[in-house]
Parts: C-alpha cells; sequence; structure tokens
C-alpha cells in the first residue's frame, strides 16, 4: 500500500471516495490540524457566502454582522455530528475513535466546501442567466461530499451499507437532541443572566437612592 504525505491523503481521501478512507484506516494517516483547517475554511466560506455573494444572485440585508451564526451552522454542528456519531456507533459496536470521525468526516466536507468557494466566485462573473452553472457546481459539491461521508462512516466503523445508512440516519437524530437540549440550556443561561441583572440593577438604584 502506498506512502503518502498527509496533503497527498487529503487529495487521495477525495478523489477515491470507495477505497481512500480505507487506505486510510489501514496506514492510520489522517492529520487533525488538517482537519481543523477544513472546518474553519467552511466557517469562512459560509461567512463569504453570506456577505460577498454576487449582489444580482443574493442580496444581502444590511444589519450588523453577528458571527455566532455563523460559528453554530458549521463549527458547532460539525462537532455535533462526530460526537453524535461516536455515541451512536459505540453503541452499534462502531470500530472508529472520535480522532478517526473527526479527520475522516472533515475530509469528506472539502468538495461542499471547495464548491460555495467557487460559487461566490462566480456569482461576480456571471449574470442571472448563468445561474445554472452555479447550481450545478453546489449540487456536484454537495452530492460528492455526501457520497464521501458514506464512505467515510462505512470504512471507519467498519460497517456494512444497511448499518452505514442506519448509523447515519440515528447520527442525525441524536444531533437534533442535542442541538435541541442546547437550546434548552442556553435559554436557561439566558433567564438566569437576565434574573442575576435584574437583581443587579435594583440593588444598585436602591445604594444611590
Amino acid at each position: 500500500m502506498m506512502d503518502l504525505t498527509a496533503r497527498e491523503w487529503v487529495t487521495h481521501s477525495i478523489t477515491h471516495p470507495f477505497e481512500g478512507f480505507e487506505d486510510m484506516r489501514w496506514k492510520k494517516a489522517g492529520s487533525i490540524k488538517i482537519a481543523s483547517v477544513i472546518v474553519i475554511l467552511w466557517f469562512i466560506a459560509s461567512i463569504f457566502y453570506n456577505r460577498l455573494y454576487g449582489f444580482q444572485f443574493y442580496t444581502q440585508p444590511d444589519k450588523m454582522f453577528n458571527v455566532i451564526p455563523y460559528i453554530v451552522q458549521t463549527i458547532i454542528l460539525f462537532l455535533t455530528w462526530v460526537v453524535g456519531n461516536w455515541s451512536i456507533c459505540t453503541l452499534l459496536d462502531g470500530e472508529g475513535t472520535v480522532r478517526n470521525i473527526y479527520i475522516y468526516s472533515a475530509y469528506a466536507l472539502i468538495p461542499y466546501v471547495a464548491s460555495i468557494y467557487i460559487d461566490v466566485f462566480l456569482s461576480h462573473f456571471l449574470i442571472r442567466d448563468e445561474m445554472v452553472f452555479i447550481q450545478a457546481v453546489r449540487i456536484i459539491g454537495l452530492l460528492w461530499t455526501v457520497v464521501l461521508v458514506f464512505s467515510a462512516i462505512k470504512s471507519v466503523h467498519q460497517y456494512s451499507v444497511l448499518k452505514t445508512i442506519l448509523a447515519i440516519v440515528l447520527t442525525i437524530a441524536a444531533m437534533l437532541i442535542m442541538l435541541f437540549l442546547l437550546v434548552l440550556l442556553l435559554s436557561l443561561f439566558q433567564q438566569v443572566y437576565v434574573f442575576i441583572y435584574s437583581i443587579y440593577t435594583e440593588l444598585a438604584y436602591r445604594l444611590k437612592v
């Protein structure tokens, strides 16, 4: 089996969707640093898509920039996927570790992330009648990533096709549950903050009087 550098393994995994991740598993390849860079590039790409997209295709309302939604839609969502998949596949006798799930899933995002950057770039040069090219790039990138994610989960856990589908469906369900609990937790913290702040305001007012 080939000996590749960390960057070459990235190329190998996305250009060989059906055996690339299997090769990575047997060679114990993959870089957390590169995987983290990919996730950060996804975060940046989401900002570019919403703030720098060509005005003839998408008009962004002029409002104050808030980075939190972008973090939630990318980094938090990805980490939820990793934790959810590890939790579910532990119950399903999966062989993947958190480290491998993190790396393989991040590598699988490359086509989708690249398609976002390409779309943003094309949106400044194409006209509305040529929007089909932008849509084609996005669809190809998304479908390519879906295939890679399926292959990554199948390889990292050594599942059959049907068990891989089941694991992905259950992972999505676990993500929804975790995100729901996270929203409840944030809402609770907000209520506690408002309560404490109201007490502080009242005490400050009383002391001044």
